[in-house]
């Protein structure tokens, strides 16, 4: 089954969720914002994308960091700033059990078979 990882408030994850809902694909959601990131959820997905993948510096989330927070450029420090602030994760992230989907545009799903 399908795993997407979303914010539910996020209009990029209502078109990825109505996407996948329009293929009648199946699949389980879990919401950063109401059910938080494990650190072992964080490195189950990092064992599969990488980390920069998973920042979105476009947030407003981001935008709201302090200039010290941003310049943190090291993994731990992002990691870190992931595991505070969920939201800092590009999304959607969809895990299709064979490969890790971030963000979402008009198409991304076409290819999926349910």
């Amino acid at each position: 089954m399908l795993m997407l990882y979303v914010i539910k408030s996020c209009d990029t994850c209502r078109k990825a969720r109505k996407a996948l809902d329009d293929k009648g694909l199946a699949y389980r959601v879990h919401d950063l914002r109401e059910d938080g990131l494990s650190a072992g959820l964080l490195e189950e997905l990092l064992e599969r994308v990488a980390l920069l993948t998973l920042l979105n510096k476009r947030s407003t989330t981001w935008r709201n960091l302090s200039d010290a927070e941003k310049v943190s450029s090291g993994d731990g420090e992002i990691r870190e700033l992931l595991l505070t602030h969920p939201t800092l994760i590009k999304r959607p992230v969809l895990d299709t059990g064979e490969e890790i989907r971030v963000g979402y545009r008009d198409g991304d799903y076409n290819d999926l078979q349910g």
